[in-house]
């Protein structure tokens, strides 16, 4: 068993002809989506077009063997690629070696993070993201992919300020809008219409075809051309210097979260579907020692495709033997069928991104958050302004939106639901002013705090019932429904005696109903229930409501 657990695909089933024809053919299914997609997020992450290749290769496999969930469609996916290429913008030449460098680098020092969260247990760090400023993210990425993409989708010749100043259709190649525009709205109609089929490959299949029967390429046209056969080495990158490693630190966390966010969507989904337990660390290790090995292989940081894991499960995978056999295809094209890839037009590579991003751009998830929640509405949409303002720095959209639902947390943490409640008429205790309940006693405050009582509630608790006391002279009981509570900390023990002494004072008795067995550990270990006056323990509401009534 330990064993398993350093290796998971130890525990894959062994591959009868039944089971291994099933895989191969979802595995097909899946290989045919990830070599088009691959190569057209290379050239969104501004890396030479091979390195998609070489990202669905080696890097996957890794990913595979080592994850918790092996029937995630891994590889290069388009919000990494789209951070990669934004964050590395303005400090080397697109698909120059220096960029392929840094994109190593980023990737090495990104999966060596995930690797240390995961081996640390700290996978709960990404329910930091929440999911407004997830949503206000990828729908501003979606965006910037889709701007990023129109050039090469329309054929753009110059540039949008060349073409402002002087509309002219010169400034577009018609055959590459052709190609483009042609192959994008094939995409959608198959997608549609035959969402099982690989219609990315065959719409790159059937536009390289076109473009090599119209000698595309002699009429200067812009295409994938040569590609280097045969496999990629490993190796380390070049070194870099100091100043650029600092200024991957904020991208690197940024490739780090947002990529093991796209692995999180898509394994959660998949567990759920099979009715298992994810395992958030091991997949961090996973995607950790894949991105390592991506930069080692010279090419660029994989995640997890939502639109290939669904595909993946869509097609009836069963194991991770269907993304072998993916791999097992790519491999077959790099090293015999790079040659077939030549006249295949960039527009196509377009049309295959933005076919793939269209469904990240939902405004209408904006409307509904706003529905539940005109704050975590709010967040969201600055996540998204924020994002798009400050592209190619797009980590600053997810850093602000992250700081701002972690200040709504805190302000609900500081500002707990503390209430006055009666008995209903159904014998539960509730709110007396939702309600409009009368008081247990004339003389008896019952309240409760729905929160844990620590070092955000006690303050808020404390003036609440300083309040309430100053607001009924003639109290002669509180009693505290401590159900709800299910943690107390140091400071809610100072609390606690801070009450107890001031209602002694006042000569008013404490009655606790319903102290969960953790809580009143804590508080006996510190001396707050040593027995004395003015004090009464009831194990639930309605045996203190009978000794209320009586005693009062």
């Amino acid at each position: 068993m330990q064993l398993k657990q350093w290796f998971p695909f130890l525990a894959w089933p062994r591959p009868t002809w039944a089971l291994a024809r099933g895989e191969m053919l979802a595995g097909v299914t899946v290989g045919l989506m990830l070599l088009p997609q691959g190569v057209a997020y290379a050239a969104l992450a501004g890396m030479p077009l091979v390195t998609g290749i070489y990202a669905a290769l080696l890097p996957s496999l890794v990913a595979v063997l080592w994850s918790n969930s092996p029937r995630l469609g891994v590889g290069p996916t388009a919000l990494t690629s789209l951070l990669i290429g934004a964050s590395l913008a303005g400090m080397a030449e697109p698909g120059s070696a220096h960029w392929v460098t840094l994109a190593c680098w980023m990737a090495i020092m990104a999966g060596a993070m995930q690797w240390l969260l995961g081996a640390l247990r700290s996978g709960w760090l990404v329910n930091l993201v929440t999911s407004p400023v997830l949503n206000g993210f990828t729908q501003a990425a979606g965006i910037l992919i889709l701007l990023s993409q129109l050039p090469d989708l329309l054929g753009l010749r110059s540039t949008w300020s060349a073409w402002f100043h002087n509309p002219d259709l010169h400034h577009f190649d018609g055959w590459a809008a052709g190609f483009g525009l042609g192959g994008l709205g094939l995409l959608l109609l198959l997608k549609k219409l035959a969402p099982r089929w690989p219609s990315a490959v065959l719409v790159v299949a059937l536009c390289g075809m076109l473009s090599a029967a119209l000698g595309y390429a002699e009429r200067d046209g812009n295409i994938v051309g040569h590609l280097p056969a045969g496999l990629p080495g490993l190796s380390w990158p070049a070194a870099i210097g100091w100043d650029e490693v600092s200024r991957l630190l904020l991208p690197v966390i940024m490739v780090s979260l947002v990529s093991f966010l796209e692995v999180a969507s898509s394994a959660q989904l998949e567990h759920r579907q099979a009715g298992t337990r994810w395992n958030e660390n091991q997949d961090l290790i996973a995607q950790g020692m894949s991105k390592v090995v991506s930069g080692l292989s010279g090419s660029f940081a994989i995640s997890a495709s939502f639109s290939r894991s669904a595909v993946t499960l869509h097609v009836g995978a069963k194991t991770g033997w269907t993304s072998v056999f993916a791999i097992g295809m790519v491999l077959v094209t790099v090293l015999w069928l790079t040659p077939w890839l030549y006249h295949i037009p960039q527009a196509a590579l377009a049309a295959v991104v933005v076919s793939a991003v269209i469904n990240l751009i939902q405004p209408r998830s904006l409307q509904a958050l706003f529905r539940i929640s005109a704050v975590e509405g709010s967040i969201a949409l600055t996540t998204f302004v924020l994002t798009l303002a400050t592209a190619p720095r797009l980590y600053w959209g997810v850093l602000t939106g992250v700081l701002l639902s972690l200040c709504h947390f805190l302000y609900h943490r500081l500002h707990p639901r503390i209430v006055e409640i009666g008995e209903h008429a159904d014998g539960s205790l509730r709110s007396r002013a939702i309600w409009n309940l009368p008081p247990i006693t004339p003389h008896v405050l019952a309240v409760r705090l729905d929160a844990e009582w620590d070092f955000a509630s006690s303050a808020a608790l404390e003036r609440h019932l300083a309040q309430a006391m100053q607001e009924h002279p003639d109290l002669q009981a509180l009693y505290l429904d401590a159900q709800p509570i299910n943690r107390i900390d140091v400071t809610g023990v100072e609390s606690f005696l801070r009450l107890r002494q001031s209602l002694q004072k006042r000569g008013i008795d404490l009655h606790i109903g319903g102290l969960k067995l953790p809580v009143q550990a804590i508080l006996d270990k510190a001396g707050c229930l040593s027995p004395g006056t003015g004090l009464h323990l009831h194990r639930t509401n309605t045996q203190a409501l009978a000794f209320l009534r009586n005693a009062y």
